[in-house]
């Protein structure tokens, strides 16, 4: 995940009139504001891009890019449809321009942004609205921006292949094209050659969800001229999407994903590209070359582009171990990078903290798109949600200090009620539980201090100092099941009272307002004009802040499942999805070790009971500070002495779409 940056900060004076503008505007019916009002268009603050272009007179166009891949078999190769709004001027003075780029499946089918924006075009086929406000206002400022049709949906020849050769293959064609390496032409077949004289070869990828997936695969082919891209909640690898080891996420698999965004004509022609979708996915789980063509995280080496990663840690439709693990191999390879961590679920940032995304974007592409020196990558590393609309800030990630630190489960006073610490398990310790493929982490969390039969629950004492889990970690089980199949999940708890996102309603953590305001330069047929947003908080009891599941018949392979031998023990280490967080004093630090997490993975086709050896079982957490933090803040701390509380409610299944709003 790649982002680069520019200069000129949008003063916040700026801002702040923006609201007052807006707010006065909704009282009084007048349009809405617009966020550039407060800044001239002729001057400003030295190295920043400025709007100083017209946008009502942007030109506007279509080109069909050979991609150079046959995918719906037809004999000729692909055309992608590639929709440009660029400004005028530049060309007129003898100027190129860079280019930021979202390819996407979404423009028609299914629509981007809150306000779930198609495409639209005028009589003569020129486009109107661009969806999201990056051509409002990047455009003004000296920016061409490009949607790409992904092969198979809209306009676009070929089929989806969901991440595949096609996928990547149709938007890196673009790439290549902008960098006076490929082929385009005026219409759909046929037609005259068009070149992209006007650019100077620079282009940034952006995009949410599937669109952000694009660009971490095309930026993992180490395409030249990719400067940098902006990955949204993207995905790292397809079968981290569909299974967790072993453990199947949902009731079906990418087939049903390329049935939602193809064309009308792609389902017609593209029957084969499907039926190796479904021959490739089986609903075993295990690994196929299917899933090794759409794995990415292998090919971080060749990343040449920075990478500005953006991601919900309460995401459960691209879970956050996408963005732990596309991290972590960029960091290896040395890939210059920044993060941002919100408490949202599946949602665009623009929707969450606008006015500061809108200018850290800016100056991002600023800075690796144009040149400019605003000292963006200089300024820290990532930036973490700690409370609804409270950010902090570490000049890196995982923080500073923090290192895996080893947790010890132990029995307590009542069956399923055991202990959390330092010290290992005596030889011969077990716990004991029941799948149940009702009940959810939020139900587990909630009867944390009641002996059940669904679930190993095991606490802290409340911590007397703070305890901050920043980046990945992994518990490793032993456990004897009854049956020959059974899957598990472990997930880290902060018990006690606290205000969050409710992550678990329809807005992911935020609420949509009837207020507008407008981001950049507009027309009649794209106004740059968005709905505002508002956090949307819930008091809890507890929070479930990292999770992982897995099949335990993966044991031996982390790629293949095997049957269970009932009565023998098998060891598995199931990794915990990246977060940040931090348990404050006062409240207890907790894992659960149990079967099916309802809603989050399909059960196994057996109810096994599966006894886990305390003794052979552990928890090795990203601790900031390492094992003298965590000694700190388990000095001392006392064994809760009340029930934690209601938690948020359950989660739900999410939309197998990873597009939301």
């Amino acid at each position: 995940m790649t982002h680069p940056a520019r200069a000129t900060r949008i003063p916040w004076k700026a801002f702040a009139l923006a609201a007052v503008v807006a707010l006065l505007a909704a009282l009084a019916g007048s349009p809405p504001a617009r966020a550039d009002s407060g800044v001239p268009r002729t001057a400003g603050p030295p190295g920043e891009s400025r709007p100083v272009y017209s946008y009502d007179r942007a030109v506007r166009e279509t080109v069909w890019v050979d991609t150079r891949l046959d995918g719906d078999g037809d004999g000729r190769t692909d055309r992608v449809a590639v929709d440009i709004v660029r400004p005028s001027e530049p060309a007129q003075q003898g100027r190129k321009i860079p280019v930021i780029m979202d390819a996407s499946p979404y423009y028609s089918c299914c629509g981007r942004g809150n306000d779930n924006q198609k495409k639209t075009y005028d009589a003569q086929g020129r486009p109107v609205l661009f969806p999201l406000h990056y051509d409002n206002y990047f455009v003004p400022r000296g920016y061409a921006t490009v949607l790409v049709d992904l092969a198979g949906t809209s306009r676009s020849d070929g089929c989806v292949d969901v991440g595949g050769r096609s996928d990547i293959g149709s938007a890196k064609a673009v790439v290549d094209w902008l960098g006076g390496r490929g082929r385009a032409y005026d219409a759909p077949s046929g037609g005259a050659a068009v070149t992209a004289d006007w650019t100077d070869g620079s282009t940034g990828m952006i995009g949410k969800s599937w669109d952000a997936t694009i660009a971490n695969g095309v930026a993992a082919t180490g395409v030249k001229g990719l400067k940098t891209i902006v990955p949204i909640a993207g995905i790292s690898s397809w079968y981290d999407y569909y299974f967790s080891r072993g453990a199947p996420l949902y009731g079906s698999g990418p087939d049903g994903l390329a049935d939602a965004v193809e064309s009308s004509g792609a389902h017609q022609r593209c029957a084969a590209v499907q039926q190796k979708l479904v021959d490739g996915a089986p609903r075993s789980g295990d690994w196929t070359g299917l899933w090794s063509e759409r794995d990415y995280v292998p090919d971080a080496g060749k990343v040449r582009a920075s990478v500005f990663m953006v991601h919900g840690m309460q995401d459960l439709n691209v879970r956050t171990q996408h963005a732990g693990r596309w991290w972590d191999a960029l960091a290896r390879h040395g890939v210059e990078r920044k993060i941002w961590l919100s408490q949202t679920g599946h949602v665009d940032p623009f929707d969450y903290r606008r006015p500061e995304w809108v200018r850290t974007l800016h100056q991002w592409f600023d800075h690796y798109l144009m040149g400019y020196d605003n000292g963006i990558e200089r300024a820290p590393m990532a930036d973490v949600e700690r409370a609804p609309d409270q950010w902090s800030t570490d000049a890196h990630w995982p923080a500073d200090g923090t290192a895996a630190t080893t947790l010890h489960p132990g029995n307590g006073g009542a069956p399923g009620v055991g202990t959390l610490g330092t010290t290992p398990a005596p030889q011969g310790a077990t716990e004991k539980f029941t799948d149940d493929p009702k009940l959810s982490e939020e139900d587990w969390a909630a009867a944390i201090d009641r002996p059940t039969p669904s679930k190993a629950g095991f606490t802290t004492g409340k911590l007397t100092a703070p305890l901050r889990l920043s980046g990945s970690g992994k518990v490793t089980v032993t456990a004897t099941p009854t049956t020959a199949t059974a899957h598990l999940s472990a997930v880290l708890i902060d018990i006690g009272p606290d205000t969050i996102r409710n992550y678990a309603a329809s807005g992911e953590g935020i609420t949509t307002l009837d207020r507008s305001t407008c981001w950049g330069q507009g027309t009649k047929g794209d106004t740059g004009c968005f709905r505002e947003t508002a956090a949307d908080t819930e008091k809890v009891g507890h929070t479930v802040f990292s999770r992982g599941w897995a099949d335990l018949g993966t044991y031996a392979d982390p790629h293949k499942g095997r049957p269970l031998t009932p009565g023998t023990p098998y060891t598995l280490t199931l990794d915990l999805a990246a977060s940040d967080h931090v348990v404050p004093a006062g409240h207890r630090l907790a894992l659960v070790v149990a079967g099916t997490d309802a809603g989050l993975i399909d059960p196994p086709s057996t109810r096994p009971t599966l006894t886990l050896d305390l003794a052979r079982t552990s928890a090795d957490l990203p601790v900031t500070g390492g094992a003298p933090a965590l000694a700190r803040a388990l000095a001392g701390a006392r064994p809760a002495t009340a029930d934690p509380g209601a938690g948020i409610a359950p989660p739900r299944m999410l939309s197998r779409l990873p597009h939301g709003r």
